[in-house]
């Protein structure tokens, strides 16, 4: 079962959405703020973090940026979740380091296929790694 870290900071937002991930067969790790998420990102180890970008204490763009540029957790796929849904917020939170982005409100069948797919490509190239 793969493991989904969600960083949310609105209690409303969080409840309803890892709901619907655990009904999908994903189990759901929570971090309330980017300074947790970036913590939690090295403890759970997770397969993949749905980041909002609007978040207390380390905003998501400041989160996914220090993610992206450890060692241990670089790999992980991050997908940006924001309300922003202008082009120019796609673009920034690409060179922040999210693998994609979406917006709010979540479409669910939208984001399930953007998590599939990221964890599907992380898988291929897991498989395909050279063995030293």
């Amino acid at each position: 079962m793969p493991k989904i870290l969600l960083v949310e900071d609105n209690e409303m937002n969080r409840d309803m959405l890892s709901r619907r991930l655990q009904r999908k067969g994903y189990e759901v790790v929570l971090a309330l703020d980017g300074q947790s998420g970036v913590e939690m990102s090295q403890t759970q180890a997770p397969d993949l973090v749905l980041m909002d970008m609007s978040l207390p204490v380390l905003d998501g763009w400041e989160a996914t940026r220090r993610l992206k540029t450890n060692a241990s957790t670089r790999h992980i796929p991050i997908i940006a979740l924001t309300a922003h849904a202008m082009s120019s917020d796609r673009e920034k939170a690409l060179e922040a380091g999210c693998d994609d982005y979406d917006t709010k409100p979540v479409e669910l069948p939208r984001l399930l296929a953007k998590i599939e797919a990221l964890l599907r490509a992380r898988e291929n190239v897991s498989v395909h790694k050279p063995t030293s």
